[in-house]
């Protein structure tokens, strides 16, 4: 019998534990789910005698390592800067590792030992990053195996709420994550452009976003994501002059998000004490508004905009002028938002999210100038069975059942899914669950 450790039990993992437990009588598997919450285990599980429930801090030691060390091999859902302690131990028992999550410097600095011990560490293995890696690097290698020349790439990819579960002005609901939403683009972006480099300070990151069109959904806005440059190297293509990753939304969400950072109501570096104060007095505190001043009138001029603004308007709809309560205590500001989209963005529980992937590719062949795009549109079943939790978690699901069941060689060292080996197979059966992508050409 094999065991794989899968440690999460998030928003992220239904679709993965699922796909696991689903192939465990076939295989003779044991899945283990180690997480804090034992109800979100059991909720995952739901009585499937495959499954297994641990309930662990996962920075514990003494709890974790035995797990490890009994598995075949490791999935890890857990936020980001968890990872590397079940990297650790999978290096020491000598196991493979599957993220979803960006690889980390810690991660990096392992690939030398990760190789020596015969091990794959396969990170950025969901859907952004993830399925972009995978179906970029097929669209690449298809145009140089035919000696083409690629002088422009920009990949697209957000999480976004389905049309038809779409009733508020912000045109968003949570279906990951939310503190990832608060933190979005806090490191500011760098991306290539007509071959300058061009760096995007976090202050204006979503301000004046450009927009694409997708088929069937009209405009969607853009704002480039993290620092795209680090991927030139990897994805080979050094004849390019333009190369940009970017999170898609809705137009209106980053004109609203905008007017929160200039408002510095997304930042944890602070710290306010809320014990008496409600959410207007909290924004006009950030906003350095006199007392007495009419908050709407303080706001727009902070904002340089009308009061009856697209900005104002998704403000209102939020309750930051109708003085709502804050709960007593003491929090950042950012805590403080996330607090209040918790309450705004939720989805209910029929409710349905949309995941939006789109690769524009420009290129040279035989002289002559052809664009590629390749676009994905995946919805999901409802809050539990989202697009987002089987985009994020099928990828990983399907490297881990290969990998077992030795349909793939895994390569050794910290990687990204870029390489033929392992995109090719998992590509292949992700659309036999529906993820694939439709390619015009012009």
């Amino acid at each position: 019998m094999q065991t794989i450790l899968v440690a999460g039990a998030g928003k992220s993992s239904t679709y993965l534990i699922q796909y696991l437990l689903t192939y465990a009588p076939q295989h003779k598997w044991k899945v283990i789910i180690a997480d804090g919450d034992a109800n979100a285990i059991a909720e995952k599980i739901n009585g499937n005698p495959h499954g297994e429930s641990a309930v662990i801090d996962i920075t514990n030691a003494e709890q974790r390592a035995p797990l490890v060390k009994q598995a075949d091999i490791v999935i890890s859902l857990m936020p980001p800067q968890l990872h590397i302690h079940l990297a650790k131990d999978c290096l020491l028992y000598k196991k493979n590792l599957i993220t979803s999550s960006y690889i980390s410097d810690e991660l990096r600095l392992m690939d030398k030992e990760v190789k020596e011990a015969g091990l794959m560490f396969m990170c950025e293995m969901g859907l952004d990053p993830g399925i972009d890696h995978m179906t970029a690097n097929k669209i690449i290698h298809s145009i140089h195996r035919v000696a083409g020349s690629i002088y422009s790439f920009k990949s697209y990819c957000g999480g976004l709420i389905a049309p038809e579960s779409d009733n508020n002005p912000w045109h968003y609901k949570f279906s990951w994550n939310p503190k990832n939403i608060i933190t979005a683009g806090l490191g500011g972006a760098k991306y290539l452009s007509n071959g300058k480099e061009v760096e995007i300070p976090y202050e204006k990151i979503f301000d004046n976003n450009k927009k694409i069109k997708v088929e069937g959904l009209g405009q969607l806005a853009y704002y480039p994501n993290r620092d795209s440059l680090k991927y030139l190297e990897t994805y080979d293509i050094p004849d390019i002059k333009t190369f940009l990753r970017a999170t898609l939304r809705y137009p209106a969400f980053c004109v609203g998000w905008q007017a929160m950072i200039q408002l510095g109501l997304t930042t944890h570096e602070d710290t306010f004490v809320k014990n008496g104060q409600t959410y207007t007095s909290w924004m006009m505190a950030k906003a350095g508004c006199k007392a007495g001043a009419s908050p709407k009138e303080c706001i727009a001029e902070k904002l340089g905009v009308e009061t009856d603004s697209k900005a104002m308007e998704l403000l209102q709809w939020l309750g930051m002028f109708d003085d709502l309560p804050l709960k007593p205590g003491t929090q950042s500001s950012g805590d403080i938002l996330l607090e209040l989209l918790l309450e705004k963005w939720a989805m209910a529980s029929a409710e349905k999210d949309m995941v939006v992937m789109q690769h524009e590719v420009e290129y040279t062949h035989k002289e002559r100038k052809t664009k590629l795009t390749s676009t994905m549109i995946i919805k999901g079943e409802n809050r539990d069975f989202s697009a987002m939790a089987k985009t994020v978690g099928l990828p990983m699901g399907i490297l881990a059942r290969m990998v077992l069941n030795k349909k793939i060689n895994p390569p050794t060292g910290v990687h990204i899914p870029n390489m033929a080996i392992v995109y090719k197979p998992v590509l292949t059966e992700l659309a036999h669950h529906g993820i694939s992508f439709n390619e015009e050409i012009e």
